[in-house]
């Protein structure tokens, strides 16, 4: 049993016990009992000093209360658990306010369910503190007053023992071939499924919209665009694939199983057809895009609901200590999946670059096609599916969420002023550059630009924007997240007006050295400053995230974010027809290789499917008005207004807001 020495051991903090039955002076059980900040200061004996700093934090309260303090619960004890922390932390507050201590029901926690999180360092290592967490805790719970009398009156009550120490991650960094083996494994087989997951997201987002531009018009591709949305909603079914689950299969393989085996044998499905399918989109004015764009919705839902299930079993495939490397399985497996669905597939697809670089005799069509593409990792989701089934074992648990409960806490989450003020910039902030981002690569190849170069272009760019990522990552670090978001936001409006002005300059002669150049230089730096976007507001979301909401939290934040930038796509495009004036002029000599029906009069060609016509039958069609460009101006134009009415004051003020005016526990953040 240690001593209280110091101002620990003052007569008014003695008769604050007395009066509470307990002559005895606190000790280190109470550090336990009560929700207290214990931090590391480097001396000499560094647990003994946490244990020492604890007991003057307490004895400091009792003697100006003369009382002893409420025991926190739930919300209460999170809140007053993170104000000691930035109060008594030796280091830095960043580090400090990592570390928590977890209340006493998270030990009954089943296997599946770990109330935690960890925030990785540098390229994923584990060299962050960890955050333990109620995972969806209720947001009414009894008087601390109450709770505080009740667990004094338990016979087992007592002072004298010492606190256990709160876990967290190693100090140094820790490499993958440092992990444990079966965290190795579990890291690997993560990596794969985030991997399968990639690989129809790359082809929905990227090629597939390149691909359909002979057949569609800008509008058309618009309501494709709207396949991807599954992505940006996954929130309002999340909490029905946590809750609903067989015991026999197991809480994630009982959605992951099912969900790659219906998306396998739709690849596959679509592999056959998938040529007949794009033709049959654009007939008819494009009337079967509706038809087309739903497979592809049907195959990102199961993408997205897989996504789910994945990073829920993410959390208990990796050990606690280096669960920060599950978000890196994340970024490594979607990333990868991502890249070689557009960026090596369009490359590989293209057959001026293989017959360039892969072939002797020149070919037609390209090394890989859409429809072997996609039958190839249809069997491959088959396969996978079939070995994780026989071959990986999850752990049985029999506890399950509240699927109330979580929306509960969303809809919680969503009363908050703050949060409605945030969910306003996300919705409107990226409309300034929705142009440069949905169609500036799409006029590049109407202009003429070749899908060679084009899959160049995007080659290119991929390691610039993981080297340029890096130091994005610690600006945010260094510098406020939110000022880092601002200059990037100003970043990416100079970077639409270059797009403009890289496309308006189109050589009439043909792509040449020096445009081809320049139509990388302008996309590295259009594609840097979305990376800079998207890290500095991805670090502000994890800064002020409500550790009692965990996941829930961070997943809201997101899916708004990333519903910003997908729902204006289609109206975007969409305007781009409509301000585009075009007119067909018929041939003044008919030509003999008519392809279709002879221009004999003039006609409006703005569309994908009239400019075809009026192509096939010898006309001209003459451009007088493009509707890129008066788009893009417009976005552009808006972009600047909301930044400088709106967003730059909104983003500066929650900058500066405290933490406890992002939590459902604070009155005044209501």
């Amino acid at each position: 049993m240690h001593t209280v020495t110091g101002e620990s051991s003052s007569p008014s903090t003695v008769g604050a016990f007395s009066a509470q039955g307990h002559p005895n002076p606190p000790s280190d059980r109470d550090l336990q009992a009560f929700p207290l900040r214990v931090l590391p200061r480097f001396t000499e004996d560094p647990q003994e000093h946490q244990t020492q700093k604890g007991r003057e934090v307490l004895d400091d309260r009792w003697e100006r209360k003369q009382r002893p303090p409420p025991l926190k619960l739930d919300l209460e004890h999170e809140k007053q658990d993170h104000r000691l922390s930035s109060d008594f932390s030796p280091g830095s507050s960043s580090e400090s306010s990592q570390m928590r201590r977890k209340t006493e029901k998270s030990s009954r926690q089943g296997p599946d369910r770990p109330a935690s999180k960890a925030t990785g360092g540098q390229n994923g290592h584990a060299n962050a503190s960890m955050e333990l967490r109620r995972k969806h805790p209720s947001l009414e719970s009894e008087s601390s007053a109450s709770q505080t009398a009740r667990l004094m009156d338990r016979d087992d009550f007592s002072l004298n023992e010492k606190p256990p120490l709160t876990p967290s991650t190693p100090a140094t960094d820790t490499s993958f071939f440092d992990l444990p083996r079966q965290d190795r494994r579990n890291f690997l087989l993560l990596v794969l499924l985030y991997f399968l997951q990639g690989i129809p997201m790359g082809l929905a987002s990227g090629s597939v919209p390149f691909l359909l531009k002979p057949y569609l018009s800008y509008g058309q591709i618009g309501v494709f665009t709207l396949a991807s949305y599954p992505y940006s909603l996954k929130l309002l079914w999340s909490p029905i694939v946590d809750a609903v689950w067989s015991p026999a299969l197991g809480r994630r393989k009982s959605w992951i199983l099912p969900i790659q085996t219906f998306s396998g044998l739709g690849m596959i499905y679509l592999g056959g057809r998938i040529k007949e399918m794009m033709v049959t989109a654009g007939a008819n004015d494009g009337s079967g895009v509706w038809a087309f764009t739903g497979w592809w919705f049907f195959l990102v839902f199961l993408c997205a609901t897989q996504d789910i299930a994945v990073d829920g079993w993410a959390l208990t495939l990796i050990s606690l200590p280096n669960l920060s490397y599950a978000s890196t399985a994340q970024t490594v497996g979607l990333t990868a999946g991502h890249f070689l669905s557009y960026t090596v597939f369009l490359a590989f697809h293209t057959p001026d670059f293989t017959n360039r670089w892969f072939r002797s005799t020149p070919s037609e069509v390209g090394v890989m096609t859409l429809g072997g593409y996609l039958t190839f990792w249809g069997w491959s989701y088959l396969i996978v599916t079939l070995g994780l089934a026989m071959l990986k074992r999850e752990e049985k648990t029999k506890e399950k969420d509240s699927i109330m409960e979580v929306y509960r806490s969303m809809i919680g989450i969503l009363k908050l002023k703050n949060i409605q003020s945030i969910i306003i910039v996300h919705l409107i902030a990226k409309i300034g550059f929705q142009a440069n981002d949905g169609v500036t690569n799409l006029k590049l190849i109407d202009k003429g630009f070749s899908h060679e170069d084009m899959a160049l272009t995007v080659l290119i760019d991929f390691p610039f924007e993981i080297s340029l990522g890096y130091y994005a990552g610690r600006w945010s670090t260094a510098y406020p997240a939110m000022h880092i978001w601002c200059w990037a936001f100003i970043g990416r409006l100079v970077a639409a007006v270059i797009a403009q002005a890289v496309v308006m300059v189109f050589p009439k002669d043909g792509v040449q050295t020096w445009y081809l150049l320049t139509v990388i230089a302008s996309h590295i730096f259009s594609t840097f400053t979305n990376t800079v976007m998207f890290v500095a507001i991805s670090a502000f979301h994890a800064k002020i995230s409500d550790p009692l909401i965990g996941g829930t939290y961070m997943t809201l934040l997101a899916t708004v974010s990333n519903l910003g930038g997908t729902f204006p796509r289609y109206f975007i495009l969409k305007l781009v027809d409509y301000f585009t004036v075009a007119t067909c002029h018929p041939p003044s000599t008919p030509p003999t290789d008519l392809k279709g029906a002879l221009v004999n009069s003039t006609f409006s060609c703005a569309l994908e499917a009239q400019k075809h016509v009026c192509q096939d039958g010898g006309g001209t069609c003459d451009i007088s008005r493009d509707g890129y460009y008066v788009t893009n101006v417009l976005c552009v134009m808006i972009g600047v207004l909301t930044f400088w009415g709106y967003i730059r004051p909104a983003a500066l003020k929650m900058q500066a807001l405290p933490l406890r005016a992002w939590r459902l526990s604070d009155p005044d953040a209501k």
